[in-house]
């Protein structure tokens, strides 16, 4: 069976569903900080609390994660639009000039996020051009309750609104 849609028709359609936004870090194997913006974050269980994200294999991160055992998602507030840019860029130091601490295992927990999830990597799956990290939260911590959420919504930021 053939697809009738091309991938531009599927990634268009898949734009229409709004997203968080999230930078995701860990440690490479030689304990350098590294990391990327995401959006591709869901909660997957509360007993035990597992979250997952997926990363594409040709992402220049793809070592780092896999030589890591765990990582931190930072679901990121409206004002972080230029954290998820810093992020998301290629060929830079993506830590650079950025306010972070190390977290459980050193695993790097950037400041300012509205939620962070520390997890001890418990699975990962392929899942076609992306593999898929599911991670046991093992620490948690809750920014302000107030802020809004930097959102992407059809290959655009937006912000939440607090009602509907």
């Amino acid at each position: 069976m053939t697809n009738e849609f091309d991938a531009r028709d599927f990634r268009t359609a898949a734009g229409q569903f709004m997203t968080g936004v999230t930078v995701v870090t860990t440690l490479d194997a030689d304990g350098a900080p590294a990391g990327l913006t995401a959006n591709s974050f869901t909660t997957v269980s509360l007993h035990p609390p597992m979250v997952l994200f997926c990363l594409g294999v040709d992402s220049a991160n793809l070592d780092a994660f896999e030589a890591g055992n765990g990582f931190v998602v930072h679901v990121l507030a409206a004002e972080q639009q230029d954290l998820s840019q810093q992020f998301a860029s290629k060929g830079i130091d993506r830590f650079d000039g950025v306010d972070w601490s190390p977290g459980r295992d050193g695993r790097p927990v950037l400041s300012g996020a509205l939620a962070t999830f520390d997890c001890d990597l418990a699975h990962t799956y392929d899942g076609g051009d992306h593999r898929i990290y599911v991670g046991r939260v093992m620490a948690l911590s809750t920014g302000d309750t107030e802020a809004h959420a930097l959102g992407y919504f059809r290959g655009r930021y937006v912000a939440s609104s607090a009602e509907v």
